[in-house]
């Protein structure tokens, strides 16, 4: 199974939260707060994504963190990225890969860049906007013909 981390998941969590605020600065404690969810683990996370690039951090009385741009310019894929690093759903598919002892007689890993690049399409074309909604604005479904397997109702992603 793939998985995200916590962090990751916490992360998206505390953007949408902030992409709702509408460009009002939020406290780490009162994200916490809102988000129930354990303060120092969120500071760790808005920290991270503050180094990222994807917040501002302002201090004092009036400060707190707010998005760095606007929610439709943020994507999933940057989100988990910021926390997570680069996208690898195997070892030889990370940008670090250095080689791997079966890489001669492997049979897939030449597919493996391929779908790692339609997870992350997928991530990338699901935007902290759509996140911040109550419901998602389309399902997704399975694309087996589109090159990233992903297709939205009305537009392949």
């Amino acid at each position: 199974m793939i998985r995200i981390t916590r962090e990751a998941d916490y992360g998206i969590l505390l953007m949408t939260g902030l992409a709702q605020a509408e460009g009002q600065p939020r406290s780490a404690a009162a994200l916490a707060q809102q988000r129930r969810l354990p303060l120092p683990m969120v500071g760790k996370i808005l920290k991270a994504l503050t180094r990222a690039g994807l917040l501002n951090s302002q201090r004092g009385a009036q400060g707190g963190y707010s998005l760095a741009r606007p929610a439709s310019e943020i994507s999933a894929a940057d989100i988990i990225g910021a926390l997570e690093g680069p996208l690898a759903i195997t070892e030889c598919s990370s940008e670090r890969h250095d080689g791997c002892a079966r890489q001669d007689h492997c049979e897939v890993s030449g597919h493996w860049p391929r779908i790692n690049q339609a997870i992350y399409s997928a991530l990338q074309g699901i935007s902290l906007d759509d996140l911040s909604q109550p419901n998602p604005p389309r399902p997704l479904h399975f694309h087996p013909l589109h090159p990233t397997g992903v297709h939205q109702l009305d537009r392949p992603i």
